[in-house]
């Protein structure tokens, strides 16, 4: 196949429209830079961020959005530091940042491949092209480049996924989608269904999915940047029914896949999914079944969709490294000035690791799926005791941690070749390959949450009946409950 020139040329200007869009935002926010601290103008925008550029750039959440933004906190760390001191933080801080690494990395690496299959160009250079684009409009602009570019960006994804449709649904190689919903034709029904053993699983993924989502700072970022707790709200519940909106095109095209006599094309036989290249089926149904003006405008959707998440995760994971490691661990004293400075070169090198784990292409994805799980395992327990259990502290944070920590590496992990030293009911060994049927990962973060909320309550009644000598008492616990009876740990000092 031979270099694709117009599609080239046309994902050079929607590059450059981009960066464009970028740094004008940076500009912007240099602007309103005078109105409040610099860092926290970069982090969530001033607290001025337009209602509809929010609406474009949040995904869906529900509890978590008023007590967050009520409190004015800066990022998705800030309660928990709050609450269970600095040095408690700094551990939450790894899962989240590496999820922020490894998810740009496994994006970018996708891209690649796209490009390689609708483009005939080496991966590495689009994944270059974009790893440069994405931290250089960032670096300028903070979330002001982050959120514009979005608004573009989504608007460009939803516009080219849905002109892609209707001539992937049309093409003579293709059967009706609702005939092959539930008949076999050339490939098994594409609805599918779930068998009975295989409902803990389901389940289990659903409940990570829905709630492994809500803590990370590329969510909390956007709702924390709205002017007020109802705008946040508000932002937070309609981008929710625009993020199922946004996957109705995704699905079709995934139907139409699975609809497909694809030795009527050039692809032929097998199919992607006997070869092993189900997770190419977006680049290959564009390719080879729309026309080439076509499939290049859905490759633009492909870029901007990587592009918006890699900017994102890349602001996400420096933000928290300026702020809550560096503002607040490493240099106390540091002036606005040396922390934008920080942030700035934590983007640059984050940015790089990600573009350089890009080129490990399967790797990367089974280690961001790793990372996003020990996220709900042991994230969203701990955000979700500071919220809404009063009373929760260090010790049980601490705990809860290694406990759950302790518990997902004794799952095991096929993708790792970690073997389970738990097995737990339904476990059976597949090709070689232990496969956990029971929902172990919701399972790991009830457990985390229970030994939060029990080590907390333990302690503290230990050491206020004496049981416990209180010098004893590292973490100031009962000092803090004396001070706030209703929430401990204001006094980050005790805990560092």
């Amino acid at each position: 196949m031979a270099l694709n020139i117009p599609g080239l040329v046309a994902l050079i200007v929607f590059y450059a429209i981009t960066f464009a869009i970028g740094i004008w935002a940076s500009w912007k926010s240099k602007k309103d830079q005078k109105k409040g601290k610099p860092s926290e103008m970069i982090i969530v925008g001033g607290r001025n961020m337009n209602f509809f550029i929010g609406l474009f750039t949040a995904t869906g959440g529900l509890f978590f959005v008023n007590p967050m933004r009520s409190k004015n906190y800066v990022t998705m760390m800030d309660p928990l530091q709050e609450t269970y001191g600095n040095m408690i933080g700094s551990l939450l801080f790894i899962p989240p940042l590496i999820g922020d690494i490894f998810w740009f990395a496994a994006i970018l690496a996708s891209l690649g491949a796209t490009m390689k299959v609708i483009l005939d160009i080496e991966g590495y250079l689009a994944i270059i092209i974009s790893a440069c684009t994405v931290i250089l409009y960032t670096l300028l602009g903070g979330l002001y480049s982050v959120a514009y570019t979005d608004v573009i960006q989504l608007i460009f994804i939803m516009l080219s996924l849905w002109i892609c449709v209707p001539f992937a649904l049309l093409n003579s190689a293709t059967e009706n989608i609702y005939y092959t919903a539930v008949q076999e034709s050339y490939q098994a029904p594409w609805i599918g269904q779930v068998q009975t053993e295989y409902l803990g699983r389901w389940l289990d993924d659903f409940l990570y999915l829905v709630l492994g989502s809500v803590p990370w700072q590329t969510y909390f970022q956007r709702v924390l940047s709205a002017s007020s707790p109802r705008q946040a709200r508000l932002i937070s519940y309609l981008s929710g029914l625009g993020s199922f909106l946004m996957a109705i095109p995704s699905v079709l095209i995934g139907a139409v896949a699975a609809s497909t006599d694809w030795n009527q094309t050039s692809y032929g036989l097998p199919t992607p999914v006997e070869r092993g290249e189900s997770a190419m089926i977006l680049p290959l149904v564009l390719h080879y079944l729309c026309p080439t003006y076509i499939s290049i405008g859905g490759l633009g959707a492909i870029a901007a969709a990587v592009m918006s998440s890699a900017d994102s995760a890349l602001l996400s994971a420096s933000s928290m490294f300026a702020h809550n490691i560096y503002r607040k661990i490493l240099r106390k004293q540091a002036t606005e000035k040396e922390v934008v400075c920080i942030m700035r070169v934590s983007m640059v090198v984050f940015g790089t690791a990600a573009a350089g784990l890009a080129f490990l292409s399967n790797s990367v994805y089974d280690l961001w799926f790793l990372s996003g799980e020990l996220v709900y395992a042991l994230l969203f327990p701990q955000l979700f005791c500071v919220l809404f259990i009063p009373n929760t502290n260090t010790y049980g944070s601490a705990a809860g941690f290694l406990f759950g920590f302790l518990l997902r590496l004794l799952a095991g992990e096929p993708s790792l070749k970690i073997p389970p030293v738990i097995h737990y009911p339904g476990c059976s060994l597949v090709d070689g390959v232990y496969i956990q049927l029971f929902p172990f990962k919701t399972f790991t973060m009830l457990l985390t949450l229970g030994t939060i909320v029990t080590v907390s309550y333990l302690v503290a009644f230990l050491f206020k009946r004496n049981i416990l000598p209180r010098r004893w008492d590292v973490c100031s616990v009962i000092e803090d409950i004396v001070h706030s009876p209703t929430r401990p740990a204001m006094l980050l000092e005790n805990h560092d």
